[in-house]
């Protein structure tokens, strides 16, 4: 580097172990020592930075995912900037779950220079810059764009939480957006259900799973020991000890379920050494459990809970006698409504929707 060479246009950008100099990017030096930090830091002629760029708000930007929600992993995060005045370089700060979303790229169309995203432990660092004495870029602009892979169905979130600028004077501003925006990737076979909000706000809550990652199968009927496992979840059991079931077996996956929601008191056996768990569970077996769970959770006997006046459904003498005060309970919190206006079904399976549907009026009612 000769002495001659004006320093205001040099930009420095420090990554990893080698330190690219902007005036010829194509030339790299080797650091002298590995940095302490890993990650990414934008210096650009550090010691000009003590006096403010001009000034931006967190207000100046914006922060939106190109959907709400969809059956698509993947979705785009785009940072944006509203009356930007000079914007030369940049370095922009993300936080993210790791365990809900991959970064597949980070870009922008700003011409210059950019350094590939950092992704440390959920952080995500993303640095550009102009190169030589150019202009910064001024009006109403699109940063920087994410690309993220959603891992499983569910809510996630991405937030920008840092944003350092430097000015064509290489000047340097530090906001904290504190901005966030959402996204919930939908099982394939949701879209359109009439229980989706339903399914995904249990989904997000942990009580309920999909069959894959990609399918829920709202329409395939609930057995004994899968709504046992989702009022176990929904309910956070304590571990049980008690297991007087024969055909519940050791190791079985629902073996563990099964035991809490019995030692709770929510579930019982079709006779007393038979638990059925592979048995679809009937919508007044469903009623019985819903309204054992509310007592359980309020902490209170079930044959305490308010009974109502069952609607008028034609088939209510078809309603078992050991069931009839538990449908008439769930009837009157609204655990549980008709089949239609005129049945209730009472023999009748549950879906995997419907089972979402009742334990999210369930915790509700709590």
């Amino acid at each position: 580097m000769s002495n001659n060479e004006d320093y205001d246009t040099k930009c420095i950008f420090l990554s990893g172990e080698r330190q690219i100099d902007w005036t010829n990017p194509k030339r790299t030096m080797p650091m002298k020592r590995k940095w302490l930090m890993y990650g990414l830091t934008v210096s650009i002629c550090s010691m000009m930075w003590l006096t403010p760029a001009t000034a931006q708000t967190a207000s100046d930007f914006k922060l939106k995912a190109s959907t709400a929600e969809s059956s698509n992993s993947q979705f785009t995060i785009t940072l944006s900037g509203e009356q930007i005045e000079d914007l030369y370089a940049y370095e922009a700060k993300l936080t993210f779950d790791p365990e809900k979303l991959e970064l597949v790229k980070a870009e922008t169309d700003i011409e210059g220079y950019s350094v590939s995203a950092i992704v440390t432990n959920g952080e995500i660092t993303f640095a550009h810059t102009k190169i030589g004495k150019v202009k910064g870029e001024k009006g109403n602009l699109d940063i920087t764009t994410l690309t993220f892979k959603a891992k499983k169905a569910g809510s996630s979130q991405v937030k920008w939480t840092g944003m350092k600028i430097v000015d064509q004077n290489l000047k340097s501003q530090t906001i904290s957006p504190n901005l966030a925006t959402s996204f919930m990737k939908l099982f394939s076979d949701i879209s359109g259900h009439w229980a989706k909000a339903d399914i995904m706000a249990m989904v997000d809550r942990g009580v309920v799973s999909g069959m894959s990652t990609d399918r829920f199968a709202p329409n395939n009927e609930v057995t004994r020991a899968q709504f046992a496992m989702m009022l176990a979840g929904a309910l956070k059991l304590k571990a049980g000890s008690g297991n007087p079931f024969k055909d519940v077996k050791k190791g079985a996956w629902y073996e563990d379920a099964v035991k809490k929601a019995y030692a709770a008191g929510l579930v019982s056996g079709v006779t007393a050494d038979s638990f059925k768990p592979e048995k679809p569970i009937s919508r007044e077996e469903m009623a019985v459990m819903l309204v054992r769970s509310k007592a359980y959770a309020l902490g209170v006997k079930p044959e305490t809970l308010k009974e109502g006046k069952l609607p008028s459904y034609s088939d209510q003498s078809s309603i078992s006698g050991w069931a009839k005060f538990s449908v008439s309970v769930a009837a009157e919190a609204k655990l549980m409504n008709g089949r239609s206006a005129a049945l209730f079904a009472p023999k009748g399976q549950t879906t995997r929707a419907e089972a979402a549907v009742v334990l999210k009026r369930l915790l509700a009612s709590l």
